[in-house]
Protein backbone atom coordinates (compact mmCIF):
# COMPACT_ATOMS: atom_id res chain seq x y z
CA UNK A 1 0.00 0.00 0.00
CA UNK A 2 1.35 3.48 -0.60
CA UNK A 3 2.40 5.88 1.70
CA UNK A 4 0.79 8.51 0.85
CA UNK A 5 -2.35 6.34 0.82
CA UNK A 6 -4.77 7.40 3.51
CA UNK A 7 -6.18 4.29 4.08
CA UNK A 8 -5.05 1.21 6.50
CA UNK A 9 -3.49 0.73 9.70
CA UNK A 10 0.36 1.86 9.68
CA UNK A 11 2.30 4.50 11.97
CA UNK A 12 1.03 7.97 10.69
CA UNK A 13 3.62 10.54 9.73
CA UNK A 14 3.64 14.34 8.46
CA UNK A 15 5.65 14.92 5.43
CA UNK A 16 7.45 18.49 5.49
CA UNK A 17 8.15 20.05 2.10
CA UNK A 18 10.25 23.15 2.00
CA UNK A 19 10.55 24.09 -2.60
CA UNK A 20 12.49 26.46 -3.87
CA UNK A 21 13.75 27.05 -7.61
CA UNK A 22 16.62 24.33 -7.71
CA UNK A 23 15.48 22.02 -4.46
CA UNK A 24 12.49 20.06 -3.18
CA UNK A 25 13.71 19.39 0.97
CA UNK A 26 12.05 17.37 3.04
CA UNK A 27 11.20 15.81 6.43
CA UNK A 28 9.55 12.98 7.27
CA UNK A 29 8.30 12.85 11.06
CA UNK A 30 6.27 10.09 13.02
CA UNK A 31 3.64 10.77 15.14
CA UNK A 32 3.65 9.23 18.59
CA UNK A 33 0.52 6.53 19.62
CA UNK A 34 -1.24 9.89 21.56
CA UNK A 35 -1.09 11.82 18.01
CA UNK A 36 0.94 14.77 19.91
CA UNK A 37 4.73 14.14 19.58
CA UNK A 38 6.95 14.14 16.72
CA UNK A 39 9.68 12.69 16.00
CA UNK A 40 11.90 12.97 12.92
CA UNK A 41 12.17 9.70 11.21
CA UNK A 42 13.63 10.33 7.55
CA UNK A 43 15.44 13.57 5.61
CA UNK A 44 16.39 14.58 2.21
CA UNK A 45 16.40 16.17 -0.56
CA UNK A 46 15.91 16.39 -4.90
CA UNK A 47 19.03 19.13 -5.73
CA UNK A 48 19.95 20.57 -8.78
CA UNK A 49 16.35 20.82 -10.28
CA UNK A 50 17.58 22.26 -14.05
CA UNK A 51 20.87 20.90 -14.26
CA UNK A 52 21.95 17.31 -13.26
CA UNK A 53 19.46 16.49 -10.09
CA UNK A 54 20.11 14.21 -7.43
CA UNK A 55 17.92 12.36 -4.26
CA UNK A 56 19.31 11.74 -1.21
CA UNK A 57 17.67 10.52 1.86
CA UNK A 58 18.91 10.19 5.57
CA UNK A 59 17.90 8.47 8.32
CA UNK A 60 17.86 8.67 12.23
CA UNK A 61 21.36 7.78 12.78
CA UNK A 62 22.63 10.25 9.98
CA UNK A 63 23.51 8.11 7.45
CA UNK A 64 22.38 8.54 3.60
CA UNK A 65 20.02 5.53 2.70
CA UNK A 66 20.04 6.90 -0.74
CA UNK A 67 22.24 9.06 -2.69
CA UNK A 68 21.55 9.04 -6.57
CA UNK A 69 21.29 11.22 -9.67
CA UNK A 70 18.72 11.04 -11.43
CA UNK A 71 18.27 9.42 -15.00
CA UNK A 72 16.71 11.07 -17.35
CA UNK A 73 13.59 8.74 -17.52
CA UNK A 74 13.42 9.82 -13.59
CA UNK A 75 12.69 13.17 -14.62
CA UNK A 76 9.67 13.28 -16.97
CA UNK A 77 9.10 16.81 -17.81
CA UNK A 78 12.06 18.01 -15.24
CA UNK A 79 9.57 20.13 -13.29
CA UNK A 80 8.49 20.21 -9.64
CA UNK A 81 5.45 17.58 -10.50
CA UNK A 82 7.96 14.69 -12.20
CA UNK A 83 10.19 15.33 -9.45
CA UNK A 84 7.67 14.70 -6.54
CA UNK A 85 6.02 11.69 -8.29
CA UNK A 86 10.06 10.45 -7.41
CA UNK A 87 9.90 11.22 -3.86
CA UNK A 88 6.55 9.61 -4.00
CA UNK A 89 7.40 5.74 -5.64
CA UNK A 90 10.79 5.81 -2.98
CA UNK A 91 8.40 6.47 -0.33
CA UNK A 92 5.72 4.10 -1.14
CA UNK A 93 8.21 1.14 -2.24
CA UNK A 94 10.56 1.59 0.73
CA UNK A 95 8.06 2.85 3.91
CA UNK A 96 5.30 0.36 3.46
CA UNK A 97 4.75 0.52 7.69
CA UNK A 98 4.08 4.08 7.36
CA UNK A 99 1.49 6.87 6.49
CA UNK A 100 1.32 10.25 5.67
CA UNK A 101 -1.47 11.38 7.21
CA UNK A 102 -1.14 15.18 5.88
CA UNK A 103 1.47 17.21 3.56
CA UNK A 104 2.95 20.45 5.45
CA UNK A 105 4.49 23.45 3.06
CA UNK A 106 6.35 26.23 3.79
CA UNK A 107 5.07 29.21 1.91
CA UNK A 108 6.86 33.02 2.00
CA UNK A 109 4.00 34.72 2.01
CA UNK A 110 0.98 34.70 3.73
CA UNK A 111 -0.15 38.43 2.69
CA UNK A 112 -2.52 40.16 4.80
CA UNK A 113 -5.26 37.10 4.17
CA UNK A 114 -3.26 34.61 6.24
CA UNK A 115 -2.29 35.09 9.38
CA UNK A 116 -1.94 31.36 10.69
CA UNK A 117 -1.31 27.91 9.02
CA UNK A 118 -3.80 26.68 7.11
CA UNK A 119 -5.31 23.63 5.37
CA UNK A 120 -5.16 24.19 1.72
CA UNK A 121 -8.27 23.79 -0.99
CA UNK A 122 -8.44 25.00 -4.32
CA UNK A 123 -9.67 28.37 -3.42
CA UNK A 124 -6.94 28.98 -0.76
CA UNK A 125 -4.56 28.03 -3.34
CA UNK A 126 -5.59 30.57 -6.00
CA UNK A 127 -5.24 33.48 -3.21
CA UNK A 128 -1.28 32.17 -3.00
CA UNK A 129 -1.10 32.69 -5.89
CA UNK A 130 -1.82 36.04 -6.50
CA UNK A 131 0.96 36.82 -4.08
CA UNK A 132 3.56 35.71 -5.98
CA UNK A 133 4.49 38.94 -7.36
CA UNK A 134 5.79 39.75 -3.67
CA UNK A 135 7.89 36.87 -3.57
CA UNK A 136 8.76 35.79 -6.79
CA UNK A 137 12.14 33.85 -5.70
CA UNK A 138 10.04 31.23 -3.39
CA UNK A 139 6.02 31.85 -3.80
CA UNK A 140 5.79 30.11 -7.56
CA UNK A 141 7.97 27.14 -6.18
CA UNK A 142 6.72 26.37 -2.79
CA UNK A 143 3.23 26.42 -4.35
CA UNK A 144 3.88 23.97 -7.28
CA UNK A 145 4.42 20.90 -4.77
CA UNK A 146 0.88 21.85 -3.44
CA UNK A 147 -0.90 21.17 -6.99
CA UNK A 148 1.33 18.02 -7.73
CA UNK A 149 0.57 16.49 -4.71
CA UNK A 150 -3.57 17.15 -4.64
CA UNK A 151 -3.18 15.05 -8.27
CA UNK A 152 -1.18 12.18 -7.10
CA UNK A 153 -2.74 11.97 -3.25
CA UNK A 154 -5.92 13.79 -3.66
CA UNK A 155 -6.73 12.23 -0.03
CA UNK A 156 -4.01 13.68 1.83
CA UNK A 157 -4.60 16.80 3.67
CA UNK A 158 -1.98 19.80 3.12
CA UNK A 159 -1.23 22.09 5.29
CA UNK A 160 0.46 25.75 4.05
CA UNK A 161 2.58 27.79 6.87
CA UNK A 162 3.63 30.82 6.63
CA UNK A 163 7.00 32.75 6.91
CA UNK A 164 5.13 36.07 7.26
CA UNK A 165 2.92 34.89 10.07
CA UNK A 166 5.42 35.10 12.55
CA UNK A 167 5.48 38.85 12.36
CA UNK A 168 1.68 39.79 12.61
CA UNK A 169 2.02 40.52 16.39
CA UNK A 170 4.39 43.73 15.76
CA UNK A 171 2.81 47.28 16.40
CA UNK A 172 1.41 48.65 13.05
CA UNK A 173 3.79 51.46 13.23
CA UNK A 174 6.30 48.83 12.42
CA UNK A 175 4.28 47.31 9.69
CA UNK A 176 4.44 51.28 8.00
CA UNK A 177 6.27 52.56 4.59
CA UNK A 178 5.85 56.60 4.83
CA UNK A 179 3.23 56.41 1.33
CA UNK A 180 -0.06 57.59 0.66
CA UNK A 181 -2.32 55.93 2.78
CA UNK A 182 -4.33 54.60 -0.19
CA UNK A 183 -1.55 52.33 -1.09
CA UNK A 184 -0.96 51.30 2.37
CA UNK A 185 -4.67 49.99 2.24
CA UNK A 186 -4.34 47.78 -0.30
CA UNK A 187 -1.99 45.83 1.43
CA UNK A 188 1.66 47.26 0.83
CA UNK A 189 3.68 47.26 4.22
CA UNK A 190 5.96 45.65 5.82
CA UNK A 191 5.56 41.92 6.26
CA UNK A 192 8.69 40.55 6.84
CA UNK A 193 10.45 36.96 6.95
CA UNK A 194 11.84 33.70 8.18
CA UNK A 195 8.84 33.92 10.84
CA UNK A 196 9.19 29.71 10.71
CA UNK A 197 12.76 29.91 12.05
CA UNK A 198 11.76 33.08 14.29
CA UNK A 199 8.97 31.42 15.76
CA UNK A 200 11.57 27.78 16.56
CA UNK A 201 13.95 30.35 18.25
CA UNK A 202 11.24 31.39 20.55
CA UNK A 203 9.96 27.72 21.09
CA UNK A 204 13.23 26.81 22.49
CA UNK A 205 14.88 29.19 24.40
CA UNK A 206 13.51 29.02 26.94
CA UNK A 207 14.87 25.74 27.46
CA UNK A 208 18.15 26.42 26.03
CA UNK A 209 19.00 29.71 27.99
CA UNK A 210 17.70 28.41 31.26
CA UNK A 211 17.63 31.24 34.03
CA UNK A 212 19.02 33.95 31.43
CA UNK A 213 17.18 36.82 30.76
CA UNK A 214 15.52 36.54 27.69
CA UNK A 215 12.61 39.11 27.53
CA UNK A 216 14.32 41.35 24.80
CA UNK A 217 16.11 39.13 22.17
CA UNK A 218 17.70 39.61 19.00
CA UNK A 219 17.50 37.19 16.81
CA UNK A 220 19.98 36.69 13.19
CA UNK A 221 18.83 34.36 10.33
CA UNK A 222 21.69 34.31 8.76
CA UNK A 223 22.15 32.01 5.47
CA UNK A 224 21.91 32.53 1.96
CA UNK A 225 18.74 34.38 2.71
CA UNK A 226 19.12 36.98 5.88
CA UNK A 227 17.43 38.72 8.27
CA UNK A 228 16.96 39.83 12.06
CA UNK A 229 13.87 39.81 14.69
CA UNK A 230 13.59 41.45 17.55
CA UNK A 231 11.05 39.92 19.89
CA UNK A 232 9.72 40.61 22.96
CA UNK A 233 8.97 38.21 25.07
CA UNK A 234 8.88 35.60 22.12
CA UNK A 235 6.98 37.68 20.16
CA UNK A 236 7.94 40.06 17.05
CA UNK A 237 8.01 43.66 17.14
CA UNK A 238 10.52 44.69 14.50
CA UNK A 239 12.65 42.68 11.84
CA UNK A 240 13.95 43.88 8.74
CA UNK A 241 12.56 42.01 5.72
CA UNK A 242 9.35 44.31 4.49
CA UNK A 243 7.02 43.72 1.97
CA UNK A 244 9.41 41.63 -0.11
CA UNK A 245 12.18 39.17 1.13
CA UNK A 246 14.57 41.53 -0.64
CA UNK A 247 14.88 44.78 1.64
CA UNK A 248 17.52 44.52 4.54
CA UNK A 249 20.73 42.95 5.05
CA UNK A 250 22.48 41.98 1.94
CA UNK A 251 22.56 37.90 1.12
CA UNK A 252 23.86 35.69 -0.60
CA UNK A 253 22.58 36.91 -4.02
CA UNK A 254 20.42 39.38 -3.39
CA UNK A 255 21.28 43.40 -2.37
CA UNK A 256 19.02 43.72 0.82
CA UNK A 257 18.34 47.47 1.42
CA UNK A 258 18.98 49.51 -1.64
CA UNK A 259 17.52 53.90 -2.14
CA UNK A 260 14.92 53.51 -4.03
CA UNK A 261 16.17 56.26 -5.89
CA UNK A 262 18.55 53.88 -7.15
CA UNK A 263 16.05 51.48 -8.69
CA UNK A 264 14.54 54.88 -10.69
CA UNK A 265 18.19 55.80 -11.87
CA UNK A 266 18.74 52.57 -13.26
CA UNK A 267 15.58 52.60 -14.93
CA UNK A 268 16.01 55.40 -16.54
CA UNK A 269 19.26 57.04 -16.97
CA UNK A 270 20.78 53.39 -17.61
CA UNK A 271 18.46 51.80 -19.82
CA UNK A 272 17.50 48.44 -17.95
CA UNK A 273 14.21 47.22 -18.11
CA UNK A 274 12.33 46.31 -15.23
CA UNK A 275 13.11 42.37 -15.69
CA UNK A 276 17.00 43.58 -15.65
CA UNK A 277 16.48 45.84 -12.49
CA UNK A 278 14.93 42.20 -10.65
CA UNK A 279 17.78 39.73 -11.90
CA UNK A 280 20.21 42.43 -10.61
CA UNK A 281 18.67 42.69 -7.77
CA UNK A 282 17.49 39.25 -7.11
CA UNK A 283 20.04 37.17 -8.62
CA UNK A 284 23.34 38.78 -9.58
CA UNK A 285 23.99 41.08 -5.66
CA UNK A 286 24.76 40.43 -2.40
CA UNK A 287 27.94 38.89 -1.71
CA UNK A 288 28.13 37.26 -4.59
CA UNK A 289 28.10 40.43 -6.69
CA UNK A 290 30.33 42.79 -4.34
CA UNK A 291 32.84 39.73 -4.03
CA UNK A 292 32.98 39.09 -7.99
CA UNK A 293 34.04 35.64 -6.40
CA UNK A 294 30.87 33.53 -4.73
CA UNK A 295 27.61 33.95 -2.72
CA UNK A 296 29.01 30.93 -0.06
CA UNK A 297 29.93 32.96 2.96
CA UNK A 298 32.51 29.63 3.38
CA UNK A 299 34.23 30.33 0.31
CA UNK A 300 34.60 34.32 0.87
CA UNK A 301 36.32 33.09 4.08
CA UNK A 302 38.97 31.13 2.44
CA UNK A 303 39.50 33.75 0.28
CA UNK A 304 42.45 36.00 0.14
CA UNK A 305 41.02 38.11 -2.20
CA UNK A 306 40.12 42.04 -1.56
CA UNK A 307 37.06 42.25 -2.90
CA UNK A 308 35.94 39.33 -0.54
CA UNK A 309 37.55 40.74 2.59
CA UNK A 310 35.35 44.15 1.19
CA UNK A 311 32.22 41.94 0.88
CA UNK A 312 32.51 40.43 4.33
CA UNK A 313 33.17 43.35 6.47
CA UNK A 314 30.00 45.40 4.26
CA UNK A 315 27.83 42.11 5.49
CA UNK A 316 29.49 42.65 9.05
CA UNK A 317 28.61 46.28 9.18
CA UNK A 318 25.24 45.69 7.94
CA UNK A 319 24.44 43.16 10.37
CA UNK A 320 25.95 45.24 13.05
CA UNK A 321 24.06 48.10 11.86
CA UNK A 322 20.41 46.44 11.98
CA UNK A 323 21.17 45.04 15.88
CA UNK A 324 21.69 48.64 16.38
CA UNK A 325 17.87 49.88 15.40
CA UNK A 326 16.28 46.49 16.49
CA UNK A 327 18.08 47.12 19.94
CA UNK A 328 16.14 50.58 19.45
CA UNK A 329 13.65 48.73 19.35
CA UNK A 330 13.29 46.70 22.00
CA UNK A 331 14.60 49.66 24.20
CA UNK A 332 17.44 46.96 25.47
CA UNK A 333 18.57 44.08 25.04
CA UNK A 334 19.64 40.20 26.66
CA UNK A 335 20.20 38.05 23.92
CA UNK A 336 21.59 38.22 20.69
CA UNK A 337 21.07 34.33 18.85
CA UNK A 338 21.90 33.15 15.72
CA UNK A 339 21.04 30.95 13.49
CA UNK A 340 20.75 29.46 9.50
CA UNK A 341 23.94 28.53 7.53
CA UNK A 342 26.07 31.38 8.90
CA UNK A 343 24.91 32.07 12.16
CA UNK A 344 25.48 28.57 13.01
CA UNK A 345 28.96 28.12 11.34
CA UNK A 346 30.85 31.13 10.72
CA UNK A 347 32.10 31.34 13.95
CA UNK A 348 34.64 34.20 12.55
CA UNK A 349 31.35 36.53 11.33
CA UNK A 350 29.75 36.13 14.69
CA UNK A 351 33.16 37.26 16.17
CA UNK A 352 33.04 40.83 14.33
CA UNK A 353 29.22 40.90 15.30
CA UNK A 354 29.96 40.62 18.77
CA UNK A 355 33.44 43.28 18.40
CA UNK A 356 31.73 45.93 17.03
CA UNK A 357 28.62 45.39 19.32
CA UNK A 358 30.96 45.86 22.51
CA UNK A 359 29.10 48.87 22.79
CA UNK A 360 25.83 46.48 24.32
CA UNK A 361 28.30 45.07 26.88
CA UNK A 362 28.70 41.77 24.47
CA UNK A 363 32.04 39.78 25.74
CA UNK A 364 32.66 37.00 23.25
CA UNK A 365 34.44 33.65 24.70
CA UNK A 366 36.28 33.07 21.95
CA UNK A 367 36.84 29.06 22.62
CA UNK A 368 33.22 28.74 23.48
CA UNK A 369 32.32 30.65 19.43
CA UNK A 370 35.19 28.12 18.00
CA UNK A 371 33.28 25.18 19.21
CA UNK A 372 29.55 26.68 18.07
CA UNK A 373 28.30 27.02 21.46
CA UNK A 374 25.34 26.78 22.66
CA UNK A 375 26.23 30.30 24.38
CA UNK A 376 29.45 31.96 23.46
CA UNK A 377 29.60 34.88 25.38
CA UNK A 378 30.89 34.83 28.93
CA UNK A 379 29.26 34.20 31.83
CA UNK A 380 29.56 37.51 33.19
CA UNK A 381 28.50 39.43 29.34
CA UNK A 382 25.50 41.58 30.44
CA UNK A 383 24.32 40.85 26.99
CA UNK A 384 23.67 36.51 26.42
CA UNK A 385 24.76 35.17 23.24
CA UNK A 386 23.42 31.83 21.37
CA UNK A 387 24.32 29.53 18.51
CA UNK A 388 21.08 27.88 18.21
CA UNK A 389 20.56 25.52 15.29
CA UNK A 390 17.38 26.52 13.48
CA UNK A 391 14.50 23.96 12.56
CA UNK A 392 11.89 24.95 10.58
CA UNK A 393 10.80 21.31 9.39
CA UNK A 394 9.68 21.16 12.76
CA UNK A 395 7.39 23.83 13.14
CA UNK A 396 6.06 23.08 9.79
CA UNK A 397 5.23 19.67 11.14
CA UNK A 398 3.53 20.85 14.83
CA UNK A 399 1.16 23.37 13.05
CA UNK A 400 0.48 20.31 10.46
CA UNK A 401 -0.52 17.98 12.91
CA UNK A 402 -2.61 20.34 14.49
CA UNK A 403 -4.64 22.22 11.57
CA UNK A 404 -5.05 18.34 10.07
CA UNK A 405 -6.98 16.92 13.43
CA UNK A 406 -8.71 20.07 13.62
CA UNK A 407 -12.47 18.92 14.10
Amino acid sequence: MGLLDPAGAMTDVILVLNAGSSSIKFSMFNVDSRGRALHRRYRGAIEDIGSEPRFFVVGTDGLRVVDQHLAARDLGAGDHASLLRVLHEWIAAHTDHLRVVAVGHRVVHGGDQFATPVLVDDAILDQLETLAPLAPLHQPHNLAPIRAISRIAPGVAQVACFDTAFHRTQPPVSQLYALPRDLSATGIKRYGFHGLSYEYMASVMPDIVGDAPRDRVVAAHLGNGCSMCAMRDGKSVATTMGFTALEGLPMGTRSGGVDPGLVLYLLTERGMTVADVSDLLYHRSGLLGMSGISNDMRTLLASNAREAGEAIEFFVYRVSRELGSLVAALGGLDALVFTAGIGEHAAPVRARVCEQAGWLGIRLDPAANLRGGPRISTADSPVSVWVIPTNEELTIARHTLACARRP
